[in-house]
């Protein structure tokens, strides 16, 4: 497959890792934890182990959020994250940045309008976003509660695309999971996988992503190289 890149007119990009390192964040915690078992590890490996579990409960957990969204608990869930995340310390550490993203924002949004299209809560979101001076990059922010249904349904891409006066079939999704790519494909837009976050190249091929690339950071290359 192939990104017909004259059609896009606008970028929609998911947040846990696409733009924040987050499946790094998650296997150093989960390293943490093992080193005491590191014992019964293979090769005594923990990072290893770490991100192999990481990568493991990618699929579960979509289909786990999924099954909330169709029953209609998603609301209750997304108000649970966002009450636990007001708990916490306003000074806490900022979620990492993927190298390389702060100046692949800044080089796109000259050409394109851009928006987020994440399933993470709405405080956590901006707080990323500000953290990095990426707030003013993006037109609109869609999180989990903004629309009816999250991803993988094509609600909050059809939303950013209104917000950005675009049709969504001109618009590109990026994302590191199957959820990403499916709720793209189902409101009509391209979608270019990552693999800088928690989704496999087979998975993401799998669910039909037109392009895949290693980081996120290399868009602009993809997108720019035929202007």
């Amino acid at each position: 497959m192939a990104l017909d890149i004259p059609r896009i007119a606008a970028i929609c990009f998911d947040v846990d890792g696409t733009l924040s390192d987050t499946d790094e964040l998650w296997v150093h915690r989960l390293q943490r934890i093992l080193i005491p078992l590191r014992f019964m590890l293979p090769g005594k490996q923990t990072r290893r182990t770490a991100r192999w579990l990481v990568m493991g409960l990618e699929t579960p957990g979509n289909w786990g959020y999924e099954l909330l969204d169709r029953l209609r608990l998603d609301d209750e869930a997304g108000r649970l994250i966002n009450a636990v995340a007001r708990r916490k310390d306003e000074k806490a550490k900022p979620l990492p940045v993927i190298p390389g993203i702060p100046r692949m924002v800044a080089t796109l949004q000259e050409r394109y309008p851009l928006a987020i299209v994440s399933a993470r809560g709405e405080r956590t979101t901006l707080q990323f976003l500000e953290q990095h001076n990426l707030g003013t990059s993006f037109g609109a922010v869609a999180t989990a509660l903004t629309s009816a249904h999250t991803k993988p349904f094509p609600d909050p891409v059809y939303w950013a695309a209104g917000q950005l006066g675009v049709p969504a079939e001109r618009c590109l999704m990026v994302g590191d999971t199957t959820v990403d790519i499916r709720a793209g494909k189902a409101a009509g837009a391209q979608t270019v996988g990552v693999l800088c976050g928690f989704g496999s190249e087979r998975e993401l091929r799998r669910a039909g992503a037109d392009l895949i690339l290693p980081t996120t950071a290399q868009l602009d290359e993809i997108l720019l190289s035929v202007h």
